[in-house]
């Protein structure tokens, strides 16, 4: 696993196969209707349980924008400041529920130079503690050189 200094993490620095340091945040009722306010995602599935249980849910569950979120503060922790974030996907396969904890792990699966320009490709996952819950994939551009 690669440690991020105060300066970020540089292009040269990266190896595949490198993990990214996990993030794990716990998921309270709160957070989840703090986030859609925030967002304004006023789906009522992220702040109304009556809603979320006919949908199927068990109750209220994170948003999309939350998953987005978390997966940039993430990448942001591991990589440090001058790291930019060049693409980013994500699916939604189960949802994240009040009581749980949200956890991202990921790793280096590639990585390459273009155009002078370093880009690292990574797997990801947001986990809960019943299993994987979003897998996804970003690239980001690192410093190259010596700075």
């Amino acid at each position: 696993m690669t440690t991020t200094t105060a300066a970020g993490l540089r292009f040269d620095d990266v190896a595949v196969g490198d993990e990214i340091t996990p993030v794990s945040i716990p998921v309270t009722y709160k957070r989840i209707c703090m986030n859609a306010a925030a967002t304004w995602d006023w789906f009522p599935g992220h702040h109304d349980p009556e809603y979320a249980r006919s949908q199927g849910q068990q109750t209220i569950y994170l948003s999309t924008l939350f998953f987005h979120g978390f997966i940039d503060r993430g990448l942001g922790d591991w990589a440090g400041p001058d790291a930019l974030l060049r693409r980013r996907k994500i699916s939604m396969t189960r949802s994240i529920y009040p009581g749980q904890t949200a956890t991202l792990t990921g790793r280096v699966v590639g990585k390459r130079e273009v155009d002078g320009t370093g880009l690292v490709d990574l797997e990801l996952m947001v986990s809960s503690e019943e299993g994987p819950c979003v897998p996804s994939e970003a690239t980001l551009q690192l410093p190259t050189g010596q700075g």
